[in-house]
């Protein structure tokens, strides 16, 4: 789990900046847009559109602007049309990527991912050439010093969650994505504001890298988030924290 985790938290810190934010609230709102277009615009028939709105709320998104993505997905609103594609590949070290893109310039898309990819020591896989190693989870990270282990235990695995795990300065708790929504609702019931939560996908194993091939994954991973098509991106790379907040920039 760790992997996932550190990458998560420093992505997290980075993000606080109002353009990187920005850029958040840009990916929700595509996100809930294509999933009320594929699925409709009532959250209760719609899994999809609920984790959505359930991610876009844990950003504190105003819910005049998942109104208006909605609107725009079930077509009340006019709006771009958004084609889903999803890439894999390698990173450095053999490093497993996939990469989820809503562009509506596909052309555009699969070039800008491939450049990134060789620029950084990747390469572009087969389709299903990773995706097997992965697995859809609820992923809600928790400020140790705003719940003891015992209190959250007890608050999460009520809501459904499936196990609570020690990283560092927080407590990782993974869930369903079906129960992804209850558990953060508890929690926020409970008075506690997760870290970080999210629907990912998790790798079954991990691939540690060191030195010069570990900052080269992180300018890949960096270059690849940064393209405005990217929606998610996933790998099984872990590092050395400390080694890495050091080369980052």
């Amino acid at each position: 789990m760790s992997g996932h985790s550190k990458w998560a938290t420093i992505k997290h810190k980075k993000g606080a900046t109002d353009a990187k934010r920005g850029k958040i609230f840009t990916r929700l709102i595509k996100e809930i847009t294509i999933a009320a277009k594929t699925g409709g615009g009532d959250p209760d028939g719609n899994p999809r559109l609920r984790g959505a709105i359930a991610a876009a709320k844990a950003e504190n998104m105003p819910a005049d602007n998942i109104k208006r993505a909605i609107q725009r997905g079930t077509g009340e609103l006019e709006g771009v049309s958004y084609e889903e594609i999803t890439y894999e590949g390698y990173g450095p070290g053999g490093v497993a990527l996939i990469v989820d893109v809503l562009t509506d310039n596909k052309n555009r898309a699969v070039s800008e991912i491939r450049h990134a990819f060789s620029k950084n020591g990747g390469n572009l896989g087969e389709s299903n050439s990773v995706s097997w190693m992965f697995t859809k989870k609820g992923v809600i990270t928790v400020a140790k010093s705003t719940a003891s282990e015992d209190k959250l235990t007890e608050i999460v695995l009520d809501a459904g969650a499936e196990d609570l795990s020690d990283e560092g300065e927080n407590w990782e708790v993974l869930c369903d994505p079906k129960d992804f929504e209850a558990v953060t609702e508890a929690l926020k019931a409970a008075k506690i504001t997760p870290e970080h939560a999210e629907v990912t996908k998790i790798a079954s194993t991990y691939t540690k890298l060191e030195g010069s091939q570990a900052n080269a994954m992180i300018r890949l991973l960096e270059t690849i988030e940064d393209l405005d098509d990217t929606q998610n991106v996933y790998s099984n790379f872990d590092f050395d924290e400390a080694a890495v907040a050091n080369a980052s920039h």
